[in-house]
């Protein structure tokens, strides 16, 4: 790919790039919908991203190009002069991120001509959006030498959505920012604190699994969630000092539990309580090197996000439920928002094939849809890579 993109940016911009950069999609392995609830989310970078070509120009101008966008040509914009604009599509990503850096008080000295193409699927929830930030992140940093930190660029990242009309957490960010390879992230979106936990796959794989189901419900669905776990919250807090669900242990919320009266607001607590603990227990069976029994959690996260969360609709539970009948499946679960886009697997290789085609099939006959399949591992996060 590197090799690839050096060839496109020679021919639209008619002489050689002078560096070369990459930046990951990532992946939530487990710990859904527990960020907002003070709990852990635990992603990693993923070995498919997006890449760029760059060289440095010697006026103010910034010339964007994309070959997934390619009908949309070269789109140009003033260093000096940077707002967002809905004919700019795309590029208004990296122009948000040149937004960030310099009201941050980053001094970008000239413009510069860039190339990318990226190989994530579009509104699968593996974070295009990200990585394209932080990919243009890296790259001004690289260029004007300004020696942000990864985590600065991350945060950096997160301001960028703002200029394109999004808020959004940081987790998406800090995991192609922060990526390493062979490991996963256990990351306090709140406090930014962090650890890196092996995730090595000697004879399986992290298989993505897209529905090709839109998240029609999720924004929406999102803010409900998010209001009945208040409720939930408020009403613990009368029997129990905790200052948000994740902070109750299993017993606490067992003994407290009957004074939520709601069956449907005590589901949603259900779910953020365990999530949480299984997202702690991952981390524990990984550091042990047990593949087997993380798997085993991330079934058990699915089953909370449809029964007691209810958040995953009938094609995310049609693609898991036949990655789970496959012999090869270590665990599957939803990933993302829910509501369509992605699950996520962890496949043995010697039955890869069989695992695709099977799925496959028995997804195709429940829904109508056409499942992809994308095969990854662990990987670095956003760098030079040329």
């Amino acid at each position: 790919m590197q090799d690839k993109i050096k060839e496109s940016f020679k021919k639209v911009f008619k002489y050689d790039a002078q560096r070369v950069f990459f930046a990951p999609g990532r992946v939530n392995m487990i710990g859904e919908h527990i960020d907002y609830n003070g709990g852990y989310v635990f992603p990693c970078a993923l070995s498919f991203g997006t890449y760029a070509a760059a060289a440095k120009r010697d006026d103010n101008k910034i010339n964007f190009y994309s070959e997934n966008f390619a009908k949309d040509g070269v789109i140009t914009v003033d260093l000096n002069k940077i707002v967002f604009d809905k004919k700019d599509g795309w590029a208004n990503y990296p122009k948000g991120v040149i937004d960030a850096f310099a009201k941050a008080g980053h001094k970008i000295t000239s413009g510069f001509d860039m190339c990318v193409e990226g190989n994530i699927p579009n509104a699968a929830g593996l974070s295009s959006s990200a990585s394209l930030e932080l990919l243009t992140a890296v790259i001004i940093n690289a260029f004007f030498n300004l020696n942000v930190s990864p985590v600065e660029m991350a945060k950096l990242g997160q301001t960028s959505e703002r200029f394109v009309g999004v808020s959004c957490g940081i987790m998406d960010q800090f995991a192609v920012a922060m990526g390493k390879k062979n490991n996963a992230i256990l990351l306090d979106c709140n406090t930014l604190k962090y650890e890196y936990v092996p995730l090595v796959l000697k004879d399986s794989a992290i298989v993505i699994m897209n529905t090709n189901k839109r998240r029609e419900l999720a924004g929406s669905k999102y803010n409900e969630r998010r209001g009945e776990c208040e409720k939930a919250l408020a009403l613990l807090q009368t029997k129990v000092k905790v200052k948000d669900l994740c902070s109750l242990t299993a017993q606490q919320f067992e003994n407290n539990k009957s004074v939520i009266t709601d069956p449907v607001i005590l589901k949603r607590a259900k779910h953020v309580v365990y999530e949480n603990i299984r997202t702690t227990d991952a981390v524990k069976y990984l550091n042990e090197n047990d593949l087997r029994r993380f798997g085993k959690l991330m079934n058990e996260s699915h089953k909370s996000l449809k029964e007691d969360y209810e958040v995953t609709g009938k094609e995310l539970d049609a693609i898991v439920e036949a990655a789970w009948e496959e012999p090869s499946c270590v665990g599957a679960r939803m990933t993302g928002a829910g509501f369509g886009g992605c699950a996520v697997s962890i496949v043995k290789n010697d039955g890869m094939k069989a695992f695709k085609e099977n799925v496959a099939k028995k997804y195709h006959a429940k829904t109508g849809l056409t499942a992809e399949f994308y095969v990854a591992s662990p990987w670095d996060g956003a760098k030079e890579i040329i």
